[in-house]
């Protein structure tokens, strides 16, 4: 905020947005209104601002603003007493020639905001505590706020960071019908928010989702979002290594540049004592490999960890790993029979778009099918709190 807003705001009324005190004599209030303003129960959606250093009156409290006095505030963000944390600037401003220190509070995205196990509320001037049926709406708030990963936004990026020729020439072509896209007369921004690559305007800003599909440079954003792929010359992670790759890019880039990668690392026999003609026998089913490796990039987190998919490639066998726990109703004892559910929603519909994935819910039992098929022993599944990995046995 700048001085002409500040200045704006201090000249008037406290009101739920602002609030006046002439010194941090009373901690205890300060972190009400601090609580207070993360809360923003009416919803405004901008920052409420502490003055420190100005009586109630608007008057200059000509309070000495020192780096201790702005220590002391900014540790009130941090110190225990108000949970969860809220998000807040503190710094030293000259408005209307009055020395102040300014606290600036961002509505909090998950509330209620609780200072000592209370909720507070600003009610026009002043403070209060909140009643149940504020806290349930502060409640129905966050839920509102509680957008699955791959919908949220990235506020440190722009649309400059999408390759809008890969939006409109790959994911658009898939997504819409032809006619829809020659009846569709708006504009690029407005398709990049109507199938959720951005969020509304007027500061439309990428989602996670528009990073993943079409972003420029989506590790940027989001660091694991890469495919290590290690092929080893031997049974063990110790054994020399043959060929190494970071696979990266956009999805598109990423799931083509992987399926070619796997292809090329397929050994085929020629079998002509079994059959009158010569049978092509793969060591590995090709669609068993990218179901397995196009199930890994869908479900994983992409939270909490910079880790990426492994496809590490052994001599006897190949092991697919992917950050993240099962999701959702899926556990250990229904893993496998059926029963599915997304942590990356509209990842999966976009992979479906682009035809990564024809329906869903039946990747793993499509992969089983294609290696019984070829010959290949089951493969086997390893579930543990924070990854997953399927083992995959050569065919014998």
């Amino acid at each position: 905020m700048d001085n002409q807003e500040l200045t704006a705001l201090l000249g008037d009324l406290e009101s739920d947005r602002v609030e006046r005190k002439a010194s941090i004599s009373d901690g205890k209030k300060i972190r009400q209104a601090i609580c207070a303003f993360a809360n923003d129960l009416p919803n405004h959606k901008k920052p409420g601002v502490l003055f420190v250093g100005v009586n109630d009156d608007g008057s200059c409290a000509n309070l000495s603003i020192t780096d201790d006095l702005l220590l002391n505030l900014s540790s009130m963000r941090s110190d225990g007493n108000i949970l969860p944390f809220p998000v807040l600037q503190v710094n030293k401003r000259i408005l209307d020639s009055c020395e102040l220190a300014v606290v600036i509070v961002e509505p909090s995205d998950a509330p209620p905001v609780r200072f000592n196990g209370r909720t507070y509320i600003r009610v026009g001037p002043r403070r209060a505590t909140a009643t149940p049926e504020e806290e349930r709406r502060l409640n129905e708030k966050r839920r509102a706020r509680d957008l699955p990963f791959d919908l949220r936004p990235f506020i440190s990026a722009s649309i400059d960071d999408l390759n809008l020729d890969i939006f409109q020439r790959e994911y658009l072509t898939s997504a819409l019908a032809p006619e829809v896209l020659d009846e569709n007369q708006r504009s690029l921004t407005q398709k990049l928010i109507s199938l959720r690559f951005a969020t509304p305007e007027p500061d439309s800003r990428p989602t996670s989702l528009g990073i993943l599909v079409a972003g420029k440079e989506p590790r940027q954003f989001i660091p694991g979002f890469y495919i290590q792929f290690v092929r080893f010359d031997g049974t063990e992670l110790t054994d020399p290594i043959r060929d190494q790759k970071d696979i990266s890019g956009s999805l598109v880039d990423l799931l083509r540049y992987v399926d070619e990668v796997l292809q090329a690392n397929i050994s085929t026999a020629s079998d002509i004592t079994a059959q009158p003609v010569e049978v092509k026998q793969p060591d590995y089913p090709i669609v068993a490999l990218q179901q397995l490796v196009r199930n890994a990039v869908m479900h994983r987190s992409y939270e909490e960890t910079n880790a990426p998919v492994r496809v590490y490639w052994f001599s006897n066998r190949i092991e697919i790993q992917s950050p993240g726990g099962l999701f959702g109703q899926v556990n250990r004892h229904n893993f496998g029979q059926g029963v599915t559910d997304y942590r990356n929603p509209h990842l999966a519909e976009a992979m479906k778009n682009l035809g990564y994935v024809q329906r869903f819910g039946i990747g793993l039992p499509t992969a089983q099918k294609e290696l019984k098929k070829n010959g290949n022993p089951p493969a086997e599944f390893v579930v543990e709190d924070s990854y997953m990995s399927v083992i995959i046995r050569r065919k014998l």
